[in-house]
C-alpha cells in the first residue's frame, strides 16, 4: 500500500490527500515533519512535504505524486478523459499552486506563524498577486466549480490554498484580495465542503490543530 507522508496542516499534503480519498485509492498516512536531517532528506530532496513511499521509491511534490496517481490508476479517471479538458484542469492547478498560493507563500511567516517579513516583500508580493488573481479571475468559472459544472482534480488544489490566500492578504493588508477582485472564494468552499472526501481533510486538519495546542 502506499503511504502518504506529511502531516494534516500542510496544505499540498491535504491536496494530494483529497484526491487519494475522492477517488478511492487505499493508502496509509505517516506523519512526517520537514526538517533538513539527513534522514528526511533521503526520502525528499528538500526535506519538504508531503512525499508519497511506493513499491517503486519515494516521490516528492504534491503536483508529481498527482500525476504519478491518474498515470498509475488509469481507472480512477483523476483527470478528465478529455485532453482538453484535462489539460485545462493542469492549467487551473498550475494558477492556484503557483501563481496563487506560492507567491502568497512568502507571507506566511507573519500571516500565520508570528514572525515578521520586509516591507519590500509585503510590497513586492501585493503587485505580484494583483497581476496573478486578475489572470485567474479570466480562466475560473466558478459553475460552481474552478472549471466549470463538474468537479474535477483542480478542486482539490483550490478547496486547499484558496483560504490561505484570502486569509493571508487579510491578515498582512487588512483586506481580503480575492473578495476584493470578486472571488467569492467563501462560497465555492462551502460547495467544497458537501464532499466527504473534503470533509474528512478538514476534520483531520482541524484535529492536528487541536492536537498540537493541547500539547
Amino acid at each position: 500500500m502506499i503511504k502518504l507522508c506529511g502531516f494534516a496542516l500542510s496544505n499540498y499534503y491535504n491536496k494530494v490527500k483529497f484526491v487519494l480519498l475522492e477517488h478511492g485509492i487505499p493508502f496509509e498516512e505517516v506523519l512526517v515533519i520537514p526538517s533538513q536531517e539527513e534522514a528526511m532528506l533521503e526520502h525528499s530532496p528538500l526535506g519538504k512535504v508531503p512525499y508519497l513511499q511506493t513499491a517503486e521509491g519515494d516521490l516528492c511534490e504534491s503536483q508529481c505524486i498527482v500525476e504519478y496517481l491518474a498515470a498509475r490508476y488509469p481507472e480512477k479517471t483523476i483527470f478528465s478523459a478529455d485532453p482538453w479538458k484535462a489539460a485545462k484542469e493542469r492549467e487551473m492547478i498550475m494558477f492556484v499552486d503557483v501563481h496563487l498560493e506560492l507567491t502568497v507563500r512568502n507571507l506566511y511567516k507573519e500571516a500565520f506563524f508570528g514572525g515578521k517579513v520586509t516591507d519590500a516583500t509585503k510590497g513586492r508580493v501585493e503587485k505580484l498577486l494583483a497581476h496573478h488573481i486578475a489572470g485567474f479571475k479570466r480562466i475560473a468559472k466558478f459553475g460552481p466549480y474552478l472549471c466549470g459544472e463538474r468537479f474535477s482534480v483542480a478542486d482539490a488544489a483550490g478547496y486547499v490554498s484558496l483560504p490561505l490566500v484570502g486569509l493571508a492578504t487579510q491578515v498582512i493588508y487588512g483586506r481580503d484580495f480575492l473578495l476584493d477582485a470578486g472571488i467569492e472564494w467563501k462560497n465555492y468552499v462551502k460547495t467544497i465542503d458537501q464532499r466527504p472526501a473534503a470533509q474528512r481533510v478538514t476534520e483531520d486538519r482541524k484535529a492536528y490543530i487541536a492536537a498540537q495546542r493541547s500539547s
